[in-house]
């Protein structure tokens, strides 16, 4: 399925989120027509921009800003904050911390994710329970991404009625048992620029973030404006840039949403390759299932493909397990 997309396709959800409450919503025109954008863009592509989305550009800026600000401390600062199995895999993670493929990622980040309760998922959830660590600076770290945070899983809650209206079943389809008791996860990320020097150096294995598809439903990424990293793979195996455009999130489909389509979406191939001599910051918000529901293909998708399921069930916080496990170092 799909097609060999050269371009990401633009949609101004604007309608969506207009509607997005409104009982009515799939009867609307203007709604329609965005829920036929996405249906084209996650068939053909899998990743799309969205613009129209409703969070303030200010904030999304001060999201960047912050991030930007917490880099620059002394590493004794950072430290401060960093991230280990005692902590629930939240904190600061040094450069190199990140495995892809086995493969050490260039870049620094912060890992937060919904915060658990001790039992709230019984065994499932006792390496991921505690509070998110934060900086003390910048001293309005903490005000704005908890600010963001609560912005992105409306949009998250929106975009997700849409695409459930693509996929031609009930607008709350990603609601309830699936997504009712939404879990996130974040990774404010910095990319250090690199020297002449190393630029020469590089290989486009060991840069960045190497590639891979995300867990869970979908990722929104809000990236430095005037640096290109960012690349999907399209359905033919080309690597696409996805180029920073103001006012936009570059949408990426993750792997439950795979499952729930019954393969009728695919989840987003992606990585990051910076040569850039300045620093980028990326902040990636990930909208994800309920911790510990078992998902499966939704029926109406099933009736769609033929009548049989052919992805099969997992539960987002056994692959959050394996992330946190097999992706992050924690002692250096």
């Amino acid at each position: 399925m799909g097609s060999d997309v050269k371009s990401i396709p633009i949609i101004d959800i604007t309608p969506l989120m207009e509607k997005s409450d409104d009982p009515k919503m799939a009867e609307d025109g203007r709604v329609r027509e965005v829920v036929r954008q996405l249906d084209e863009a996650c068939k053909e592509a899998g990743f799309f921009y969205v613009k129209g989305h409703g969070v303030p550009d200010s904030l999304v800026k001060e999201a960047r800003e912050v991030t930007r600000k917490f880099f620059d401390l002394s590493d004794e600062e950072k430290h401060k904050i960093k991230l280990s199995s005692t902590t629930g895999y939240r904190g600061y993670q040094v450069i190199g911390g990140n495995l892809t493929a086995g493969n050490p990622d260039f870049h620094e980040a912060i890992n937060s994710y919904k915060e658990v309760k001790p039992g709230e998922y019984g065994s499932l959830g006792g390496p991921l329970e505690g509070p998110n660590l934060w900086p003390d600076n910048p001293s309005n770290f903490k005000y704005v991404i908890d600010k963001y945070t609560w912005q992105m899983k409306e949009l998250g809650r929106k975009l997700m009625r849409g695409v459930a209206l693509a996929l031609g079943g009930p607008v709350e389809a990603f609601e309830g048992d699936i997504a009712g008791n939404d879990f996130w996860m974040m990774r404010l990320i910095g990319y250090p620029g690199l020297s002449d020097s190393q630029r020469a150096e590089i290989k486009l294995t060991d840069i960045g973030c190497g590639a891979h598809t995300d867990d869970g439903l979908v990722t929104f990424i809000n990236q430095t404006e005037d640096i290109q990293a960012l690349q999907v793979k399209n359905r033919s195996g080309n690597w696409i840039n996805a180029t920073p455009i103001p006012g936009t999130f570059v949408c990426l489909l993750a792997e439950m949403v795979k499952i729930l389509s019954n393969g009728i979406y695919e989840a987003t191939m992606h990585r990051v390759f910076t040569s850039s001599s300045k620093y980028r910051v990326s902040v990636a918000f990930f909208y994800e299932t309920t911790f510990d529901k078992r998902i499966g293909p939704f029926d109406f998708c099933v009736q769609k493909t033929g009548g049989v399921a052919k992805c099969e069930v997992a539960v987002y916080g056994n692959l959050l397990a394996e992330y946190v496990a097999g992706h992050l170092i924690t002692d250096k």
